[in-house]
């Protein structure tokens, strides 16, 4: 009888820094969600170490006395692996390998690496390879190991080169070739696009983990992969959904992050044309979260980027099974009530308010709310549809009384 070899997690160590720009709170929230990308890639993080600095050292990130510290506890329990909270320039890599004397990763090589492990069509592969390849570029005097598959584990899913050799000319030509290939499958998705005819087109979009496959799965009556970890869907999945017997497609998205790579936002151009080329966006938000403003402002700065800022919106708060707030006793007269002692009713009454009405409490998950959820999504829809098709104008009140 073969015994089945236990699978362990790779260990590794976190580090951030404490800025002019970002103060403690927000680095530990941010260490927060490395923690929730080291688990993702298949990590486990035991340990962080953070720093106040003006700005970050520009040759080890943080100071050479914290950079030992680091090296010693990692060789003192047999850590191999060092991720940082930001990215770093190659010299920074440089510098800090040569002290640590382990696996160096930033924030952007473990996203990276995830989208990697997470990309099931070629596409979405070769999507990938291209953001690795123009990643791994201005870096390659670092560990030749970055480039192999022999070692394996977090970070080292590489673009598939195994030999040594491999030099930046061999880099360059793989990335014309890479952007060769997106450009006939770009070409493609384009007339698929045109294809679907003057069909009103809705998008899912909103930060990685807030639901937007689970109510995907729920509006569309579909299958769409769904998971509690970041960047669950990377391929982008496309239903028809009828509501009232109005006829839309819908789009899952992948999901936004905070320092998003910006190679990953260009090799994923084709993606992001899903919103740009949407009617109606969802902007899906967790409200279980307790940085759900800060996720709201760094998705609306993304589509600022890519130009859909001013596209017509509803705000879905999803996860409302999952949302707590701290209670103050009648009696506590010292207690300040802040945002995390609101209620949903009292978030409903602060800046949401100013919504326009777009706005929906829903539980994908639960099925809460969601009929509400259906009938406004129609009212959206019809408003573009009546546009698009003013010939079909008697019809929707049929449709309505009905109840289609």
């Amino acid at each position: 009888m073969i015994e089945e070899k236990k699978v362990t997690s790779e260990e590794a160590v976190l580090i951030g820094v404490v800025t002019q720009h970002q103060d403690e709170e927000q680095a530990n929230e941010y260490l927060d969600e490395l923690e929730f990308l080291t688990l993702t890639a298949g990590g486990i993080a035991v340990k962080r170490f953070t720093q106040k600095l003006e700005m970050p050292h520009p040759k080890t990130f943080i100071g050479t006395g914290k950079l030992e510290e680091v090296r010693d506890y990692m060789q003192t329990h047999h850590i191999e692996t060092a991720i940082f909270d930001d990215e770093l320039s190659s010299s920074q890599l440089r510098n800090i390998e040569k002290v640590l004397n382990c696996k160096v990763l930033d924030r952007t090589n473990l996203i990276l690496d995830i989208f990697a492990k997470r990309a099931q069509t070629s596409y979405a592969r070769t999507q990938v390879e291209l953001a690795q390849c123009q990643y791994l570029l201005p870096r390659l005097t670092r560990l030749w190991t970055h480039l192999e598959r022999q070692k394996g584990g977090i970070g080292l899913r590489g673009p598939g080169e195994t030999e040594i050799e491999t030099d930046r000319r061999i880099i360059r030509d793989k990335i014309v070739l890479l952007k060769s290939k997106l450009k006939i499958i770009d070409k493609q998705m384009a007339v698929q696009r045109k294809n679907r005819g003057k069909m009103v087109r809705v998008a899912l979009v909103g930060y990685t983990n807030v639901g937007k496959s689970t109510l995907m799965n729920v509006v569309s009556k579909s299958d769409v992969f769904a998971e509690n970890k970041l960047f669950a869907t990377l391929d982008t999945t496309v239903r028809k959904v009828v509501i009232k017997n109005i006829p839309f497609l819908l789009t899952d998205t992948v999901g936004f992050i905070r320092k998003l790579p910006t190679q990953l936002v260009e090799s994923f151009k084709s993606t992001l044309d899903e919103v740009r080329e949407a009617d109606l966006l969802l902007h899906v938000v967790d409200i279980s979260h307790a940085n759900f403003e800060d996720h709201i402002a760094s998705v609306n700065k993304i589509l600022d980027e890519i130009k859909s800022a001013d596209k017509p919106t509803l705000m879905v708060f999803n996860k409302i099974d999952a949302y707590q707030h701290q209670t103050i006793d009648e009696d506590d007269l010292v207690t300040e009530k802040t945002k995390d002692h609101f209620t949903l009713a009292e978030w409903e009454k602060t800046w949401m308010n100013k919504l326009d009405n777009n706005c929906l409490f829903i539980s994908a998950l639960n099925k809460e709310n969601m009929d509400e959820f259906k009938e406004k999504v129609f009212e959206e829809v019809k408003k573009v549809h009546i546009s698009r098709f003013p010939y079909n104008d008697f019809l929707y009140d049929e449709y309505t009384e009905e109840g289609n």
